[in-house]
């Protein structure tokens, strides 16, 4: 099993110095950038397994940050730090593409399980030859829409589509489960997980992301429907 790589981008030393001795403890391998202009390239230099991205940062703030990354074809899984604990904030670090976000202060188990959260549901270091040597994968189709689960990519007749690790995992469930309603509260629970702390919100966040990356020139999705009252389902 590989040794997950960690990239801290926190500018205040004490926090980036006890998050880097706690995750190299718990056997993470662990590198850190003190500003946004030196986080942006080490994400390049070190293609790191997941980004912890505070905002507050000096030359780029985490939100251009993430929203660079993401332009770019950039995947990679972010879980957003900050002190600002307002919706507003949480929702502005889901609308740049961030994965998951936890406030300051927050303790070390919690930092923990959500990074374990995150590399559990999808591990980047699957070596690309392995993901192709197996007998067949699973695809999973609605009118031109297609997604692959074992290669993590999705398609809208020709057209390619970069989702986000939580925007696949949202798109595949509901896909699996095509013609059924799901609240809120059960799309949090079965993507995020029963302990995730955030707000419902945050789906909706995501749907919206979704619906402008499978729409056609038209604008229009033809894919998920709202059920005004009840929740989401792929049609």
């Amino acid at each position: 099993m590989n040794t997950k790589k960690i990239l801290i981008i926190e500018d205040e030393p004490n926090i980036r110095e006890l998050v880097l001795y706690n995750l190299k403890t718990n056997g993470y391998d662990c590198i850190s950038a003190e500003d946004g202009i030196m986080g942006i390239t080490m994400v390049h230099k070190e293609k790191p397994d997941l980004i912890l991205l505070d905002i507050m940062l000096p030359g780029k703030n985490g939100f251009e940050i993430c929203e660079e990354l993401r332009e770019e074809g950039n995947n990679t899984p972010i879980i957003m730090m900050t002190a600002k604990t307002e919706e507003a904030d949480k929702v502005m670090g889901l609308d740049c593409g961030a994965d998951d976000y936890i406030s300051k202060p927050f303790g070390i188990r919690e930092m923990l399980a959500r990074i374990k959260a995150v590399l559990r549901r999808y591990d980047i270091n699957t070596p690309l030859d392995e993901v192709k040597s197996q007998d067949k994968d699973t695809i999973i189709t609605a009118g031109e829409l297609s997604i692959n689960v074992e290669r993590h990519e999705v398609t809208v007749g020709s057209r390619s589509v970069d989702l986000t690790l939580r925007e696949f995992e949202l798109l595949q469930y509901l896909m699996e489960n095509r013609g059924h309603v799901f609240s809120r509260d059960q799309l949090l629970n079965n993507i995020w997980g029963i302990d995730y702390a955030g707000e419902t919100r945050t789906v909706d966040v995501h749907i919206r992301h979704l619906r402008q990356k499978l729409s056609g020139d038209d604008g229009e999705d033809k894919y998920i429907e709202t059920i005004r009252g009840k929740g989401y389902k792929v049609k």
